[in-house]
């Protein structure tokens, strides 16, 4: 450097963005502010002191009013919207549709086909009658539509139960029900004689531009009346396929609310800031589902205060326990949660993409192969899915002592047309169509994610600090561990595993090796055991990582008999590496693991969900302590057997996996208390609790905080 010039100071940052001089960070020990350094400080302690100078000025109950008058419970719902004062006994079960006036042509009504079709015009090529050997429960595949192959695994599993309660098989019952139904004629009703008759809306009204709930669903055509119907929300969070905007779902939201409280609880806008509003949201959740819908009922409806709790606590209370693993069976989606002591285990929820729709769909199929008689039915009209959801409630059970080849009947109601009564014979299909939760093989859940997006933008940030569970919980990477990469290039975390490595191998090779001898791990079948799923698994994100040494705890049992033994014994068997075919682009790959975990985790079945759920809240203890607490709550709960068959299952799959595990319990609900609402029973509990008062959030404090001021109202935000 040439001399007299000073050396010119290292500039390490590179160019500067700015000419102003930003001041050097304080001295800690030169400041004396004691600003937030109390409790008093805070903004809700200053918020406290200030709603006791204002005691005086809101409107004090009055002695006949009981407690909770004033706090609306809303939980929103795939298909239904339950709403209603805390105080109240039952809640307001409306459908969560809305119909809005639209400019001709207005829009066809579309049907997403969730679940597996036959191919187009063959013959069901599925035998189940006896093999030459003498075996009735044999099933015999002879098709290569691929539909008949999932349906094969299906039936054997089914048969297989059927063998172990030594129930018999109705030979030829499918060709005897097909026959039966082929030659239905159906006899007409006059409407006199209908005691249910509806009244259908088939002229255009001149001055309702909104119709929400059950008169959304009497339009006779809502396409022909210049009607769009929509469901705003579905599954766990919004229904972004029919919108083209969120705003929009987020008007027909408050469009159904509002008109809900106007008609069933004679409230008008006015009222609402005197109002409290409890909140239920999925265990779960979307955070950006949960801050629209704040801003909803904080900001456009203008409730005094609000308070937002999750499904899983909320069914707690409602039953009255502390500590469960609540299994929740919705209609699109269904969803477990373990919790303990009052507390969701953030690591235990997981999300599957199914539910009573999948059913419903499912039990239509399987009664179009053996002819059902109403040929002109389509799902896509809202009165023809309502026969098949009628069906299902009467039809469907899980207790295979109920199957027989019975005869039912059915009324099918259409707008302009007298009501028709129709005669149904049906054998095993009233149980096959609900044990798809538990072999969801024939369940498209591609074809399902079809269209749905997410409504914030991956880029944008939020003002809370994410946390990784928010995108991917313990119990999901339990569930797709046999997805990930090796552990050589994505290291797996095991400190959550319930069962040592070590001792879950060598079991493991003890099993294989020794084949039949005394040594393999041999599970006692209590009577309400069961041969578990068949053989044969052919989705790789259907068997799930058992113990963190590679075994998966929904690795295929096979039913042999041991040395002589009569009674059937469940032996683990090493799944074979398969490859994942999801044809998904990958949405969710958190933290770098290379899959859709949230995605390839959601198509488990039920039991083996459950199962991951309770593994991933802890040691043994805590397995055992949550899987003789399962409580099953939703629609879908209503099924007969569903207990004993989630029962069986769950001992058959826990048995060899967990030490010292005693019989599986699934918690009834409270007497007399529709499983369907007990997460609304749980938040209106929660809502005229005094404790309850730490938890409201108010439209300033939502205002400054946004949503970490619901992070300090809530454990879990």
């Amino acid at each position: 450097m040439p001399r007299g010039i000073p050396n010119a100071k290292k500039d390490d940052s590179g160019m500067r963005y700015t000419s102003m001089h930003v001041p050097l960070a304080p001295n800690p020990k030169h400041v004396g502010t004691s600003y937030l350094k109390s409790e008093t400080q805070t903004i809700w302690a200053r918020n406290a002191a200030r709603k006791k100078e204002l005691v005086a000025e809101e409107i004090a109950p009055s002695p006949e009013q009981r407690r909770g008058f004033h706090v609306i419970v809303i939980h929103p719902g795939s298909r239904f919207l339950r709403i209603g004062r805390a105080s109240d006994v039952t809640p307001a079960s409306i459908p969560n549709v809305i119909a809005r006036r639209h400019k001709p042509p207005a829009p066809v009504p579309t049907y997403v086909e969730g679940i597996s079709r036959p191919r187009k015009g063959q013959v069901p090529q599925l035998s189940v009658s006896a093999s030459p050997n003498g075996d009735e429960y044999a099933v015999d595949i002879t098709s290569d539509d691929p539909f008949d192959t999932k349906m094969g695994s299906i039936i054997v599993s089914l048969r297989e139960r059927m063998r172990f309660y030594k129930l018999r098989v109705t030979p030829h019952a499918a060709s005897i029900a097909s026959t039966f139904n082929e030659q239905f004629k159906p006899e007409i009703i006059p409407e006199l004689n209908d005691p249910f008759l509806v009244d259908w809306i088939q002229d255009p009204l001149e001055d309702s531009e909104v119709l929400v709930g059950e008169r959304a669903l009497l339009l006779s055509d809502p396409q022909l009346l210049n009607y769009s119907v929509k469901w705003p929300i579905h599954g766990k969070s919004f229904n972004t396929r029919d919108y083209p905007s969120h705003q929009m779902i987020l008007d027909d939201i408050e469009s159904i609310i509002s008109t809900v409280l106007n008609e069933r609880l004679n409230l008008r806008r006015p009222d609402y800031k005197d109002y409290s509003v409890v909140l239920v949201i999925p265990d779960f959740y979307d955070r950006a589902y949960v801050r629209e819908f704040v801003n909803v009922l904080l900001v456009s409806l203008g409730f005094k205060q609000i308070c937002v709790q999750q499904e899983s606590l909320a069914a707690t209370y409602g039953a009255g326990i502390s500590s469960a693993c609540v299994v929740d069976i919705g209609a699109v989606n269904s969803s477990i949660a373990c919790v303990d002591e009052g507390l969701v285990i953030s690591d235990s929820r997981i999300t599957l993409n199914m539910g009573g729709d999948d059913i419903t769909e499912f039990l239509y199929v399987l009664l179009e192969r053996i002819s059902f008689p109403y040929r002109d039915i389509n799902l896509a009209r809202w009165y023809d899915w309502a026969v098949m959801e009628d069906l299902k409630a009467r039809l469907c059970t899980l207790a295979e002592g109920d199957v027989a080849l019975n005869l039912y009947d059915f009324v099918v109601r259409k707008p302009g047309k007298p009501t028709e009564k129709y005669g149904l014979r049906a054998y095993d299909e009233i149980i096959l169509a609900p044990m798809c939760i538990f072999e969801p093989r024939v369940i498209e859940f591609d074809r399902k994610h079809i269209g749905l997006r997410s409504i914030p933008h991956p880029d944008v940030t939020e003002e809370i600090i994410e946390h990784p569970t928010d995108h991917v919980t313990q119990a999901m990477i339990i569930s797709t561990q046999h997805l990930l990469p090796p552990p050589s290039t994505a290291p797996t975390d095991v400190r959550h595993s319930s069962i040592p490595i070590n001792q879950s191998q060598d079991e493991t090779t003890a099993v294989v090796e020794n084949g039949g001898k005394q040594e393999q791990q041999e599970v006692s079948l209590p009577s309400t055991a069961h041969a578990t799923p068949p053989p044969a698994v052919e989705s790789s994100a259907q068997s799930v990582v058992g113990a963190s040494g590679g075994v998966p705890a929904d690795a295929p049992m096979e039913v042999i008999d041991v040395e002589g033994d009569v009674k059937p014994s469940a032996i683990l068997v090493p799944p074979q590496p398969q490859p994942s075919q999801s044809s998904v682009p990958v949405t969710s790959n958190y933290s770098g693991l290379g899959i859709d975990v949230c995605f390839e985790a959601s198509k488990l079945p039920l039991d083996v969900a459950i199962f991951n759920s309770a593994r991933a809240s802890g040691g043994d203890d805590k397995i055992r302590k949550h899987l003789q607490a399962v409580l099953v709550i939703g629609g879908s709960a209503l099924i007969p057997g569903m207990a004993h068959a989630l029962e069986s299952r769950l001992q058959a799959i826990a048995t060899p996996l967990v030490p010292s595990m005693d019989k599986v319990q699934i918690i009834p609900p409270p007497k007399e208390v529709d499983p369907r609402v007990l997460a609304w029973k749980g938040a209106a509990v929660l809502g005229k609790m005094d404790s309850a008062a730490d938890l409201w959030l108010t439209p300033a404090d939502w205002d400054v905080l946004g949503m970490r001021g619901l992070r300090e109202r809530c454990f879990y935000l």
